[in-house]
């Protein structure tokens, strides 16, 4: 497995973005984007130029989409991913052109996250957004690209059937081992029992469980928290995955850069 970091396309300046990376002592990233202003011609030959001049690799492009975005339990399921109808459309067509973008920069693999997917299967709310789910993932698949699912709002099994329904065969997982506890959802590494073998692409990130119904658990430095990486690595070797861990710290500052650097020392000796 090879280490890498979050890279956020916030700006034009991709350089020292891609700079740092390598200043970490990482040759991979996953690129996180929002800003569709920013999913220009242009941009994509800055990534290109840089990614060529630091001899950084993007494992993912993981995309965004617009209109409101609540991260718990109550506003949740109503604004995040496809889930929810009001946002839908809009958000396909954002999904599309991120697929796009990613393209443009020789990606291979899009993701994000899809929303609160139905726990119920036999209802119309969840048969509407496999079919949209569908539709993204189709255009990613004639773009010659996979799409990910990142983890965290759903059940393991809930997952697993989405992907099954949805039929495709360039369906694979982000998987982010701290938001399946943060969301309350599993424990990760019994997760992979489920749908380890769809599995394309790893964040590295920490947390602990809710303690509140309404808020999600507390992110945390990796080696803090509930993930145990212990026994995430090896079971992931064992479910056939060699890829990447991409390190992930959704705080800023210079706590981030310090917590960025020990979980690579951390993940190293764990590798």
């Amino acid at each position: 497995m090879k280490l890498g970091v979050v890279v956020k396309l916030d700006d034009a300046n991709i350089d020292a973005r891609f700079k740092q990376v390598k200043d970490y002592g990482f040759d991979c990233c996953q690129v996180v984007a929002w800003k569709f202003e920013l999913f220009t011609d242009e941009i994509a030959e800055m990534i290109i130029e840089a990614s060529k001049k630091y001899g950084i690799t993007i494992s993912t492009f993981w995309c965004g989409w617009s209109g409101p975005r609540v991260w718990d339990f109550m506003e949740g399921p109503v604004t995040l991913g496809l889930v929810p109808m009001d946002y839908r459309n809009e958000r396909i067509k954002d999904l599309k052109k991120g697929s796009d973008f990613a393209k443009k920069i020789g990606v291979k693999n899009v993701a994000t996250h899809v929303g609160f997917l139905p726990e119920y299967p036999n209802t119309m709310e969840y048969h509407s957004l496999v079919c949209a789910i569908r539709e993204v993932a189709q255009y990613c698949k004639d773009n010659e690209q996979n799409f990910l699912f990142e983890t965290g709002q759903e059940t393991p099994v809930t997952l697993l059937r989405t992907i099954q329904d949805i039929g495709l065969d360039n369906l694979g997982i982000n998987l982010d081992p701290a938001n399946l506890i943060l969301y309350g959802k599993a424990n990760p590494v019994d997760a992979l029992d489920v749908f380890g073998k769809y599995v394309m692409d790893v964040h590295a990130k920490d947390g602990i469980y809710p303690v509140d119904g309404k808020e999600l658990g507390e992110e945390k430095k990796i080696g803090d928290g509930k993930v145990n990486f212990e026994k995430l690595i090896p079971r992931l070797k064992e479910v056939g995955y060699d890829k990447t861990l991409i390190i992930e710290r959704e705080i800023s500052g210079d706590q981030q850069i310090e917590d960025i650097k020990n979980a690579k020392i951390l993940l190293e000796g764990l590798i």
